[in-house]
């Protein structure tokens, strides 16, 4: 089967049909959309739209006390099940039978730095009577186990007592085909026992993920090594790190293709040190099965196995500073391999017509952000977006891409701007706002705060592979939740801006960047349509076709027509 969730989704949809379980409480997301797609087409059920998932068990909790009847809840992953606990807990103590239908990437991807990806079966004792995981349905036997346990969850809500049980849902994110991969061996070393490996002459790709600014000796140590070895430093704004070795190439890698890559641009080996790159097209690259013959080498204090692309070769379990220091050397390099990729940063175009958008607000502020302020994005759309323009080395940027959840990013973010005395700004879509308004009611909240919050009318994520947006607004996107942000942010003594186009964002821009006695909230009235225009546009721009054309493009910015 090439979607083995699609049988899973079915046989529950079924089940809840035949054992008369009809109420639904839906909350947004991803990896849910099949099975949300198939109840809300169905009659049978009776489904409620609940953005945030900490309400939504509550909410399922009140449609229990006044129907006597099981309710069913959906989420996506990531921290999706987590946000249940507290309601679940409550259900638990109540005897109240909510079945929770939650959903998980593939257990080969957790725990391996991927995308939203947390453990999502591990809840607390006194949260659910019992949690089942169904399988990956692709042979008859699969096929039986996943009708007996799903029949098993659902009995037993009502076996024993009553109460709430969890059934979580695998999830296929990527899938990567059939062929088999090569059966390969890891190593772990630590300082005292590095092997001997030569770096000369290979072309090496050194990807820093999530990470607080650098220590000096850390800064250093990768520095010497660049400096001796042919390295490109592959960041994105996570990674808080800027050297003459290092390349922001999330738009080249965006749009190229896996044999375009191969070929040009595939490393020898694959460096990694950090936490999450946050990079889906980055991962799209680099997994694949065909490029077999890259080596990736994993730098980690925890010396655990994190095999991110499906190419871990080898774990140092030691400091970054300990393995670049000795792998260094003061032979000459020509640098071959990072003058060929800087090309593709050099012809990066952005200066492009875009519509009114967040990926506007982010051409247009890019380089007017103050010097060494503080960013934080809101996942996934925000930082995909801001991704692809340039920042200012002094500025520091994060994101909540630990276990990748859409909530808690305002509350991360200002619990930095009371430390910090720059400027802090947060770049965040409305779903995302919506779970996390509350924070704005700290009381420590200070005037260096500038929030940018893009509001098109629910989460655009999940209308990516959809051209009509009716059909997935009312519940996979979970759109007309929300109006706009004014009267609860006057109330937490905000100063708030707004704009519903490219003058009035103008107009207000300067006063947004600038020093202000009170903190200032700029929402930005877009469109879905209009949000994935502009990024597909600033793509069709930026496609690479040959090799010998960025080089032309290169020579060209250099010495003219």
């Amino acid at each position: 089967m090439s979607n083995p969730n699609a049988r899973s989704i079915k046989i529950i949809v079924e089940l809840l049909k035949k054992h008369n379980i009809r109420y639904v409480v839906v909350s947004p997301g991803g990896t849910n959309i099949s099975f949300v797609r198939a109840v809300q087409n169905d009659p049978f059920f009776k489904l409620y739209s609940v953005v945030d998932e900490r309400s939504a068990m509550y909410f399922a909790i009140g449609l229990y006390l006044q129907t006597g009847e099981v309710i069913a809840t959906s989420c996506t992953s990531a921290q999706a099940t987590r946000n249940y606990i507290p309601g679940l807990t409550e259900a638990f103590y109540k005897h109240v039978p909510i079945l929770a239908i939650t959903m998980q990437k593939h257990e080969r991807f957790v725990g391996q730095d991927y995308m939203q990806a947390p453990n999502q079966s591990s809840l607390p004792v006194d949260c659910v009577k019992k949690s089942f995981v169904m399988p990956y349905v692709n042979d008859i036997n699969n096929e039986y186990y996943a009708i007996r346990l799903a029949n098993e969850a659902i009995l037993e809500l009502n076996h024993n007592g009553v109460g709430p049980v969890q059934l979580c849902v695998p999830w296929v994110d990527f899938p990567l085909g059939n062929k088999i991969p090569l059966t390969r061996k890891i190593n772990r070393y630590r300082a005292d026992n590095f092997p001997d490996m030569d770096f000369k002459n290979k072309k090496i790709l050194i990807a820093i993920g999530e990470h607080r600014p650098f220590t000096a000796k850390e800064y250093e140590a990768i520095k010497k090594f660049s400096e001796s070895n042919d390295c490109v430093i592959y960041t994105n704004h996570l990674s808080n790190f800027k050297s003459d070795y290092s390349l922001n190439l999330n738009l080249a890698f965006s749009s190229m293709t896996l044999d375009y890559f191969s070929s040009n641009y595939a490393p020898d080996y694959l460096i990694t040190i950090g936490g999450q790159t946050g990079d889906y097209p980055f991962y799209l690259l680099l997994s694949k099965p065909e490029l077999s013959d890259v080596i990736h080498i994993r730098i980690s204090i925890d010396g655990n196995i994190v095999d991110t692309y499906d190419k871990l070769s080898i774990v140092f379990q030691c400091e970054i500073q300990d393995f670049f220091n000795y792998y260094s050397n003061d032979s000459f390099c020509s640098h071959e391999y990072l003058k060929k990729m800087s090309l593709l940063e050099q012809n990066k175009v952005l200066n492009i017509d875009i519509p009114f958008s967040n990926a506007y607000a982010a051409q247009q502020l890019h380089d007017k952000i103050p010097r060494n302020s503080i960013i934080q994005f809101s996942i996934l759309n925000s930082l995909r977006i801001w991704n692809l323009f340039p920042l200012d080395s002094s500025i520091q940027c994060y994101s909540n891409v630990g276990a990748f959840g859409i909530d808690g990013g305002m509350s991360t973010f200002l619990g930095q701007s009371v430390i910090s005395q720059n400027m802090c700004f947060l770049v965040i879509g409305d779903l995302a706002f919506f779970y996390d308004m509350n924070s704005l009611g700290i009381r420590h909240i200070k005037n260096n705060v500038r929030i940018i919050l893009v509001n098109n009318n629910g989460g655009v994520e999940f209308k990516l592979d959809y051209t009509d947006h009716s059909s997935v607004d009312q519940y996979i996107a979970a759109a007309n939740h929300f109006k706009n942000a004014k009267g609860w942010c006057e109330t937490c003594g905000f100063e708030y801006l707004s704009a519903y186009s490219k003058q009035e964002f103008n107009d207000v821009c300067m006063k947004f960047l600038s020093r202000n006695d009170i903190p200032l909230l700029l929402e930005l009235f877009v469109s879905d349509s209009d949000d994935f225009k502009a990024y597909d546009l600033i793509m069709e721009h930026n496609k690479n076709s040959t090799f010998g054309d960025s080089v032309k493009k290169g020579i060209k910015r250099i010495i003219g027509h």
